[in-house]
């Protein structure tokens, strides 16, 4: 009887992690979607702005720069659309030889227009031997939303992040890095527990301050076989360092 009762309980157990997953995926899945919106609404301005001005001016060469604009937020705006809906629809947990590089890049794309207006500006250094990573591409891309706009939120008057890549023996390091507030030494230990956070609630713009962004992040990270860390101290910055298993040479080739 208690093994049974002890494998009923290893079941709701397992349901109830399965569906606090379902809601952090939904719940970052709907923060992604309305960032996307913000953006695809900024880019859509631009197309509308230079039309009328392609519609304005008469001269050939005020003609072509509208086009060249209008081009260029389109092509934009396909990306956008492109990374909401694999988001949406490659939801399995299924890892593959992924360019961390790539998926860097897509987030920075639908995050431009919010560092742009609370004044953070991304660096990046990508090492010229940084290899493929054995991942779940929109897994990671749910991370690294999550550090960026943390480390956003950590910088309220502005500044600096730096996203920098590299290879250590068989292992990809991907580094986000803040020169914000910084967390105190007494709740570094508890960062990465569910429900815990620095943070009042939501700011302004509707995010953070749940206490699963982190925790969310740490399983994702554990899932992949890697491990993530933090390094903080007050005053100064953060940085998370996220180590992922790299793809073999053959898998990377495919």
């Amino acid at each position: 009887m208690t093994q049974q009762l002890e494998h009923q309980l290893e079941q709701q157990v397992a349901q109830l992690q399965q569906q606090l997953d379902a809601m952090q995926a939904m719940a970052t899945l709907g923060e992604l979607t309305s960032t996307a919106t913000h953006e695809f609404n900024n880019v859509l301005m631009t197309v509308i702005n230079y039309a009328r001005s392609g519609i304005r001016n008469k001269d050939e060469a005020a003609r072509d720069k509208a086009f060249d604009r209008i081009l260029a937020a389109s092509q934009r705006a396909a990306k956008i659309t492109a990374t909401v809906l694999a988001q949406a629809r490659h939801r399995d947990g299924s890892l593959q030889s992924t360019d961390i590089r790539e998926v860097i890049s897509d987030s920075l794309i639908l995050l431009e227009r919010e560092m742009r207006k609370y004044r953070v500006y991304v660096e990046t250094d990508f090492a010229d031997d940084t290899p493929q990573a054995m991942a779940n591409g929109n897994q990671i891309q749910r991370v690294l939303l999550n550090l960026l706009i943390n480390a956003r939120q950590a910088m309220p008057e502005g500044g600096t992040v730096l996203i920098q890549t590299r290879r250590d023996a068989e292992q990809l390091v991907l580094t986000v890095r803040d020169y914000g507030c910084g967390i105190a030494a007494d709740e570094l230990p508890k960062i990465f527990e569910p429900f815990f956070s620095t943070k009042a609630g939501p700011d302004d713009s509707g995010k953070g301050g749940t206490g699963l962004g982190l925790a969310a992040c740490k399983d994702i990270i554990e899932t992949h076989s890697g491990r993530i860390r933090v390094e903080s101290t007050v005053g100064k910055g953060t940085a998370f360092i996220i180590r992922l298993p790299i793809a073999d040479s053959q898998t990377a080739a495919a």
